[in-house]
């Protein structure tokens, strides 16, 4: 039995013709990859993420930055996409003129069947050159458990140290991949933001941007956010449930 809510949200959907997805943590979180908030383990338990998370930290110790990067792709690696995802990818399936704009940095959209998925925040699969800024290859992901400092490889272009492909703190967002965020939720007629706490700017205007130019924002996340008063439609539930079910309501298939 669908509720008002979600009847509404597929109606809404079903009829949309420009669609922008927007995911953050929260729907990674669902399959079991760490976010910001939680607590570290074993070699990393003494260190603040967000201290590690910056171009100065990486200048001091390549070493314990790169090693944490590679464990938290090694955990990465071994998650697999939730049901979420699947139904994102059907999302894009049904509606061709839709934009998936992600602040996650993990693959798993990609793996459940999302084309090209405008990544805000980076890639943990997309290393490149600290100086020359030159694509490198992002090596085998080893074993999560085993945590531990890791000299970064050199690039093969000026022997810098590779760094990871992702936004650190006090680094800005890459603008081709904002603006084109931005003018997809100008244009969109229904925007999607699910599993973000709608705290982490510049990524958090791309709902309001939505909003000031007509679209509806529908919000699926388990608790209350700053995007609330934005969104015309709040399903309050973990994206592994509410996606699929917003997906057969308006198509007649969970993805």
């Amino acid at each position: 039995m669908t509720d008002t809510a979600t009847a509404q949200a597929a109606k809404l959907l079903g009829r949309a013709r420009r669609v922008v997805v927007f995911t953050g943590a929260g729907m990674s979180a669902e399959s079991g990859v760490p976010t910001f908030r939680d607590a570290l383990t074993g070699l990393w338990q003494r260190y603040d993420p967000q201290e590690l998370a910056t171009p100065e930290a990486f200048e001091a110790d390549p070493a314990l930055v790169w090693g944490w990067y590679e464990w938290r792709r090694a955990i990465v690696a071994r998650a697999q996409p939730h049901p979420g995802h699947l139904a994102v990818a059907a999302i894009e399936a049904h509606v061709p003129h839709t934009l998936l704009v992600t602040q996650n940095v993990d693959d798993l959209h990609e793996r459940a069947g999302s084309t090209d998925p405008l990544h805000l925040h980076g890639s943990l699969f997309a290393s490149r050159c600290s100086a020359c800024a030159h694509p490198a290859p992002t090596p085998p992901a080893d074993d999560p458990t085993e945590g531990r400092r890791l000299p970064p490889p050199r690039c093969d272009r000026c022997s810098a140290p590779v760094r990871p492909g992702v936004v650190w703190f006090g680094e800005g967002l890459p603008q081709s991949a904002l603006e084109a965020a931005a003018e997809a939720a100008a244009s969109c007629e229904v925007l999607l933001t699910v599993g973000t706490s709608g705290l982490v700017y510049p990524a958090a205007e791309i709902p309001h941007v939505a909003a000031r130019s007509g679209a509806t924002v529908i919000q699926i996340n388990p608790e209350p956010t700053p995007l609330d008063p934005v969104c015309e439609i709040n399903l309050r539930g973990p994206a592994a449930r509410v996606l699929p079910a917003l997906v057969e309501a308006a198509w007649g298939d969970a993805g």
